[in-house]
């Protein structure tokens, strides 16, 4: 069996370790980076060219930021281990982006909420729909997927929207789905939901504060577009 090529193998001054301590961390390419955490190539590939393949491949840091286990192993070189190591470095990103990198996040406005899920969502390629629950000081409390594929009212159940909301005593709810088109223009099955829940959260007691849609990079907010 062909030994795997590590970062050991490398010339010592071309080792991404070694040029870290002496010239900082800035100074590295994404590809040395990524060669830190995945530390050894594959039989005839070094570290460094494995890492620049998989950047290319996956379609450079945002690529690799939003892509799955299945996408991952379909990269020549990357089984199980590897493609654990990339998506624990992707989800370990998005947490530093948004409030589960352990501080309160506190949402004022639409904007606060869908800055807190768009890096999560723009990339998706199927419709999700997540709830954002708050507590009376507008406080994140949880965040939580209901469901997934085509958004509409026979998938959407107002039961499974409210669930968590009842079970973690929160005071109001955010509902977010994503369009993959890139569009985040609400269809009138994403207003008609809108209304269900809405009229359902009021006999609960659990206000429904907007519905976002999210797109590429940008987002609809149909309370600030007067529907809700």
């Amino acid at each position: 069996m062909a030994n795997t090529l590590k970062i050991m193998d490398l010339p010592k001054n071309e080792r991404p370790r070694e040029r870290l301590f002496k010239y900082g961390p800035e100074s590295l390419s994404n590809s040395e980076l990524l060669a830190l955490i995945l530390r050894s190539g594959n039989s005839g590939e070094n570290i460094i060219n494995l890492c620049n393949r998989i950047l290319t491949e996956a379609g450079g840091l945002n690529g690799l930021l939003n892509s799955n286990a299945e996408e991952f192993m379909k990269l020549k070189g990357i089984k199980e281990a590897k493609a654990a190591q990339l998506l624990a470095l992707a989800e370990i990103a998005k947490r530093f982006r948004t409030y589960k990198s352990g501080e309160e996040y506190i949402i004022k406005s639409p904007a606060d909420a869908a800055n807190l899920l768009m890096e999560t969502m723009r990339s998706l390629k199927q419709e999700v729909l997540k709830i954002i629950l708050v507590n009376t000081k507008n406080k994140v409390i949880l965040i939580k997927d209901v469901s997934m594929g085509s958004i509409n009212s026979s998938i959407v159940h107002p039961r499974e929207v409210f669930m968590e909301a009842v079970r973690r005593s929160a005071a109001s709810i955010i509902v977010c789905h994503n369009h993959p088109s890139g569009d985040p223009t609400p269809s009138s099955e994403d207003i008609n939901i809108t209304h269900r829940l809405k009229e359902c959260g009021k006999l609960l007691g659990i206000e429904l504060l907007d519905h976002l849609i999210i797109g590429n990079g940008t987002y609809i907010s149909l309370k600030e577009k007067g529907i809700l």
